[in-house]
């Protein structure tokens, strides 16, 4: 289920949102930040397990994820689904349908979460004064292709516990850059999950998840993840440190 709440004078905008360093206005001068704020016309709250968007649909519109989680994942005609991706607050969600102008997954809430809309007419009003709102979107599309050829790597190239320690690694920044720690978190995401998002069974997950606990490289308690040996889970990876 969906609510969708408009943005009144009183709500938080871009210009004082706490993600905004890593949301749209990255690198965008403070004036022109501030001309952003009437961009976000309305928020949307979607319920654990309950779709943003679905495949195929028309896409009018970008999310930012203010808070919670999404998924984004491939749904075949027999049922099974491939997961394309995990999105964390300040992340942009929707980029992949921009190109055709419809979306190519469908984004699932992992939890009870909120996005702010962006619609695309908007987008390209809003340039004509602000001209490096474009050079901000075309960032974003290069890091989400970025992204999409990390995962093919990982999945033609790399060995199970190298993909594993990957996905970790990736996390870590992730949410460093968020201002979280990068060696304390919570897993939103399921191993079944994370097992189908890097070509992996559950009990191949699970047996490599023991082995880097049984290592000293991570200590794991249902989704609590405490990274003890950073340098040892990106030898892992293959990574200078």
């Amino acid at each position: 289920m969906q609510k969708r709440i408009p943005v009144e004078s009183t709500s938080t905008h871009c210009s004082t949102c706490m993600m905004g360093h890593v949301c749209l206005p990255v690198g965008m001068p403070a004036h022109e930040v501030e001309q952003l704020d009437t961009l976000v016309k309305e928020r949307i709250r979607v319920e654990k397990g309950q779709a943003l968007y679905r495949h195929g649909e028309n896409l009018n519109a970008l999310f930012g994820l203010r808070s919670g989680s999404l998924k984004t994942l491939l749904e075949e005609a027999n049922g099974a689904q491939q997961i394309t991706g995990f999105f964390l607050p300040g992340e942009i969600v929707g980029l992949d349908g921009m190109i055709e102008g419809e979306h190519s997954s469908s984004a699932i809430a992992m939890e009870d979460s909120e996005v702010c809309v962006v619609r695309v007419q908007d987008i390209d009003e809003i340039s004509r004064y602000v001209p490096s709102l474009q050079h901000q979107i075309r960032r974003l599309m290069s890091k989400e292709i970025a992204r999409s050829h990390q995962v093919l790597l990982a999945l033609g190239s790399m060995r199970s516990e190298q993909r594993l320690a990957a996905f970790l690694s990736n996390l870590s920044q992730r949410l460093a850059i968020l201002g979280y720690s990068p060696t304390d978190f919570v897993m939103r995401m399921s191993r079944e999950e994370i097992g189908n998002y890097l070509g992996l069974t559950l009990e191949t997950i699970s047996r490599l998840f023991s082995r880097f606990a049984r290592d000293g490289v991570i200590r794991i308690s249902q989704r609590e993840v405490k990274i003890i040996d950073m340098h040892a889970l990106n030898e892992l990876v293959g990574k200078p440190c």
